[in-house]
Order: structure tokens, then C-alpha cells, then sequence
């Protein structure tokens, strides 16, 4: 990876990062990447079968003896690589674009990339709106970091949200069992996300929600006549702030509650995360 030219993975933001420490083995070791089974066994690392290479696989694990025999190209799979993938999945809905919450969420989100990938684990980026925009496969190498970052660094705020439907059209993608970071502002049904999630659930995938909101949308800020833009229907309203502020807080208060609620139910990890604050904090909230 090329250091020092990334938006969302600044040489400062490394080094800062060199010293969590915690980080790659609660993230990578624990919840993000899966218990490898070979550790799990007290073995060491045991081959196991060989898979079609996939983009984002390393280059080093190509198996030249098997391409001599089939034209194809396989890798070696081992023991290790089981569980050891983490699907990151980045809103990139218009809502995200409120108050540079989608910046916020894409230092967060690169900052899990390097910090995966560093270790040689897997890491897969999903960036999402009504449907899935675009979708990286697992992959550890330094191009493949790079090729994350670079997305990050291009995307851009989209349609309407719609994470349910996101995560149902994901699922036939995510081949490999692992963990799940969901970033987002959720703005869609929590009954929906919830049924949405639940064959993920299933498959035994280890969720993580974060939920990213600016002070601004938690505060309703303003005095007398105030005009708000929905800026996924661009619909504009002017009204008295003061008479809509605590009926508009109350009714995200319950939004709020209700994605907590069904993430405790269901064994989700759920974090609110407001923009003022840094993201390295929400680092703590993967390790609990």
C-alpha cells in the first residue's frame, strides 16, 4: 500500500492506529474475522482444499503446479482461512452526505481495512444505497487495500436508503462465514433490517450496526421559522422549530430504541456514534 496518499488513511492516522494494538486481535482474531480453527484445535496451520482464485486473493498463493495441469487458476486453502472474513457495508444513501457524515463513516471504515488487512486477513467492502452500487470480494493483499481505499475515496453520496433491500441482494455475495460491519445512518423500517439480517444471522455471521448521526439531526437546532430539506426526496418544510423539536426528537429517540431493541433480541452489536466525536472511540465498542 501506497502510505500518505489516501483521504481516509492519512500517515497520521497510521501511526495513531500502530498503537491499537487491541485492535487486531479483538477485531481481526475475535469478532471481525472469526476464531481461526486451527487455533482453536492447537494446530498449526493444515491445508485443507483448493478454491478457484478470486480477485483480491494473494498472487503468492497460486498453485503453478495445479495451472500446469488445468489452465485455471487455484489457490491453496487452509485451515485458517475459515471464518476469517469481515464484510464492511458503507451507506452511501444522500442522507449520508448531511453534515460530512459519509466522510465520517469512511475514515471508520478504512480505518477497519488497514487494520484487517494488516494481520493478512480478509476484509470485503460493500457501498450501498437502495441496491449495492459496488462490492469488493474478500481480499488481503496490499492491492487490495488499495483498491478499497481508492473507493472510498471516490464514492459519493447516492439515492434513497434502503438497507434491506442492500442486505438481501448481498447475501448470495458473501460466500465466505465471517462478520459483518454495518455503517449507517439507518433511515429504513427496523422490522426491515432486522428480517433482512436474520439469514445472515443464521449463517452464524457475527453483526455489528453502527449507527452514525450528526448532532444536528439528534438536536434539531434552529429558532422561529426554520425550513428542513429531506435530501433523499428533496422534500423542503418550513415550520416553528420550537413546536416540532421535541415531537421530531421523541420520534427518533423511538427509532433509536427500536434498532437497540431488536439488536439486543437478535445478538447484534448496535453503537450510536455521533459525528462530534472520533472514530477511533468506536473501536471500543467492537471489543465489548
Amino acid at each position: 500500500m501506497s502510505q500518505g496518499r489516501h483521504k481516509f488513511l492519512r500517515p497520521e492516522d497510521i501511526r495513531k492506529l500502530s498503537g491499537f494494538e487491541f485492535a487486531p486481535r479483538h477485531i481481526v482474531e475475535g469478532y471481525l474475522a472469526g476464531r481461526h480453527l486451527s487455533r482453536a484445535r492447537g494446530l498449526s496451520t493444515e491445508f485443507r482444499d483448493y478454491r478457484q482464485y478470486a480477485p483480491g486473493d494473494d498472487p503468492a498463493a497460486l498453485d503453478w503446479k495445479v495451472f500446469a495441469r488445468t489452465d485455471r487458476h487455484y489457490v491453496r486453502s487452509y485451515e485458517q482461512e475459515t471464518n476469517t472474513a469481515c464484510y464492511l457495508f458503507l451507506d452511501s444513501s444522500a442522507s449520508m452526505g448531511y453534515r460530512g457524515k459519509l466522510d465520517y463513516a469512511s475514515f471508520f471504515a478504512a480505518a477497519i481495512c488497514y487494520l484487517v488487512a494488516r494481520r493478512g486477513d480478509l476484509v470485503s467492502l460493500h457501498l450501498f444505497d437502495a441496491t449495492v452500487r459496488k462490492h469488493f470480494p474478500p481480499g488481503s493483499t496490499h492491492a487490495h487495500l488499495d483498491n478499497l481505499l481508492n473507493a472510498l475515496e471516490r464514492n459519493r453520496p447516492g439515492g434513497q436508503t434502503n438497507l434491506s433491500e442492500a442486505l438481501r441482494r448481498s447475501l448470495p455475495l458473501l460466500k465466505r462465514r465471517g462478520s459483518m460491519v454495518v455503517v449507517s445512518d439507518f433511515f429504513d423500517d427496523p422490522a426491515a433490517i432486522f428480517d433482512a439480517l436474520g439469514p445472515y444471522l443464521h449463517r452464524g455471521f457475527k453483526v455489528h450496526l453502527f449507527h452514525i448521526l450528526s448532532p444536528e439531526e439528534l438536536e434539531l437546532p434552529g429558532e422561529g421559522l426554520a425550513e428542513y430539506v429531506d435530501l433523499e426526496s428533496s422534500r423542503r418544510v418550513v415550520v416553528h422549530a420550537e413546536s416540532v423539536r421535541k415531537p421530531y426528537q421523541a420520534a427518533l429517540q423511538a427509532h433509536i430504541d427500536g434498532l437497540r431493541r431488536l439488536a439486543a433480541r437478535r445478538g447484534v452489536d448496535y453503537s450510536l456514534a455521533r459525528t462530534d466525536t472520533h472514530y477511533f472511540q468506536l473501536f471500543d465498542h467492537l471489543v465489548k
